[in-house]
């Protein structure tokens, strides 16, 4: 029967992509960590080194998070696509968790020091990153997740839902460079140009971001690389379609 048979393979090359993506994602977090133990002085929550969770929990939520909920589609490929939605809005909720308690982190250590907030570049792009992501992820669940959008909604949304989802990405990804550069010049001013070791490990963690950024996009948006529909699904979306358009299954649209 056709329920036996064994899924069909991965596309070549898709793995081991994925596989790249996570090894750089859990090298960024390892570096992150890294950089604000060794040079920062750790993180703690209300002390003098609460601002340093911000750049923990961003690096953490807003890329590597996001970037593995863009991966669900390509990585389950043959599981019901209920499911693997569900994964889908379950990692970007837990992103925007994540990402929330960095941003309370910097404007309580901020609040703490005196020091002035939402001036920088670093800080508008970041808080529209947040924000427009907040607000994709609720259109999202609306649109995808619970039943009651019509299916031609979902077909004009769905467009728009997967350029965002990049457009986001990527602007997380430069938030975090721009971050990255403030926090340097902030921090290290003088020696900065000197090409001292807190540096160098810092404009290594942005090159590694660039580099997570681009294996994700290129998994993302290889054509060949998409998920397939199962056969149940299809059969399904023809019904719903039916049912909700009053069009017969075989009407173009």
């Amino acid at each position: 029967s056709m329920d036996a048979s064994p899924p069909p393979a991965s596309p070549a090359g898709l793995s081991a992509f994925v596989a790249v993506s996570q090894l750089l994602g859990l090298t960024l977090l390892a570096t992150t960590g890294a950089w604000l133990g060794r040079y920062r002085g750790g993180v703690a929550w209300h002390s003098p080194l609460q601002f340093n969770a911000h750049p923990l929990c961003m690096v953490l939520g807003m890329v590597f998070l996001q970037g593995d909920a863009l991966l669900v589609y390509r990585v389950f490929r043959h599981e019901a696509k209920r499911s693997t939605k569900a994964l889908h809005a379950l990692l970007h909720g837990l992103a925007l968790v994540i990402a929330l308690v960095g941003i309370i982190a910097v404007f309580e250590s901020h609040r703490a020091k005196g020091i002035p907030d939402m001036y920088s570049l670093h800080s508008w792009c970041g808080m529209a990153a947040f924000v427009l992501y907040l607000l994709q992820w609720l259109l999202g669940c609306g649109f995808f997740l619970f039943p009651g959008a019509s299916f031609s909604l979902r077909g004009r949304y769905k467009p728009q839902h997967i350029f965002f989802g990049i457009a986001l990405f990527i602007l997380s990804i430069a938030s975090c460079l721009l971050g990255i550069t403030e926090m340097l010049l902030f921090k290290i001013s003088d020696s900065y140009s000197h090409f001292v070791p807190e540096g160098v490990l810092a404009n290594t963690l942005g090159v590694m971001l660039v580099a997570f950024g681009l294996v994700v996009g290129y998994v993302v948006t290889r054509e060949e690389w998409k998920r397939p529909p199962l056969a149940e699904e299809l059969a399904l979306s023809m019904d719903f379609k039916t049912l909700t358009e009053g069009e017969s299954p075989g009407g173009g649209s």
